[in-house]
């Protein structure tokens, strides 16, 4: 075996001298440091690491070594800037100082079966440690978006929610006066009917008017339901005339109320996801706590 121009190597040693096997998925190269007699392993990146590469690690490894090469089978030398995957497709010549290694790697296709496993490990591990690097900038940087969208959104609520109390207040102030109202109508009735009863007629002429009363009252309900779908409860009849006041008083003050609860749900949903994305457990991870601004 002849080497660059020609010139014998002193020894050929057996391709078992020099062994290459895959550990999670990365090809493992075994072989013998001459000046310090023992076995060293060196695993490269086959699709970053280049011939060039390796040969400064096994020569670094051990300062012993002056010459360092690798030649294909036909005796022509392989670049250094080929890369370890082209050089593993085929069986080559690696020369350290005048020792010949005959190195055969392992075929690809079996390499492949045997492997597959371990490459999806590999892959899964990756992503692991991807998101682990990278999950807690995107979440600080998801937390600063939406404690923005929430400053954004308290601002554009501010004037509506102070307009909004002002248009409650008055419309609450309408209901308790119509409660009053209806108050004083009934005590005004019943105060008319027994003037009438006792001291203007006798109870024999009142008794089909209070009837008629009655009767009248309850027809008054039954349209209640009618119109309104609903029985005539006192607490849900006094919130109906306030939701009616509230509306009247919203159109004639321009309150756009539609606008209102489109921006209070976006502001439930921005709290929700701001509690959601603070919360240890659902993140897996400690990512740092951003203070709300004020």
């Amino acid at each position: 075996w002849r080497g660059r121009e020609g010139a014998p190597y002193s020894t050929l040693v057996p391709s078992d001298e020099v062994t290459i096997n895959y550990r999670h998925g990365l090809p493992v190269i075994t072989l013998m440091l001459p000046t310090r007699s023992e076995r060293c392993q060196f695993t490269v990146k086959p699709v970053v690491t280049t011939v060039g590469a390796f040969l400064k690690d096994v020569q670094r490894e051990d300062k012993g070594i002056e010459r360092a090469e690798v030649f294909a089978t036909d005796g022509s030398k392989v670049s250094d800037a080929t890369l370890m995957e082209v050089l593993l497709m085929n069986d080559f010549k690696l020369v350290i100082n005048n020792t010949a290694y005959s190195v055969s790697p392992p075929v690809k296709g079996k390499l492949s079966s045997e492997h597959a496993t371990e490459l999806e490990d590999i892959k899964s591990l990756v992503h692991r440690l991807f998101v682990a690097l990278h999950l807690e900038d995107h979440q600080i940087r998801k937390e600063r978006e939406l404690l923005q969208k929430l400053d954004h959104l308290k601002g554009e609520l501010l004037p509506l929610e102070q307009m909004k109390a002002r248009i409650m207040d008055s419309a609450d102030a309408k209901t308790s006066r119509l409660l009053w109202v209806g108050l004083a109508l009934m005590s005004t009735q019943g105060g008319a009917l027994a003037w009438l009863t006792w001291w203007v007629y006798s109870w024999d002429i009142m008794e089909p008017v209070t009837y008629f009363i009655t009767y009248g009252s309850a027809m008054a309900f039954y349209a209640y339901f009618v119109l309104t779908k609903q029985d005539y409860i006192y607490p849900h009849a006094k919130d109906r005339q306030f939701l009616h006041y509230f509306y009247r008083k919203s159109k004639k003050q321009h309150f756009n109320v539609e606008r209102y609860n489109k921006l209070k749900d976006d502001l439930a949903e921005a709290e929700e996801s701001l509690r959601r994305l603070r919360q240890p457990l659902h993140l897996r991870l400690p990512i740092q706590e951003i203070s709300d601004k004020d």
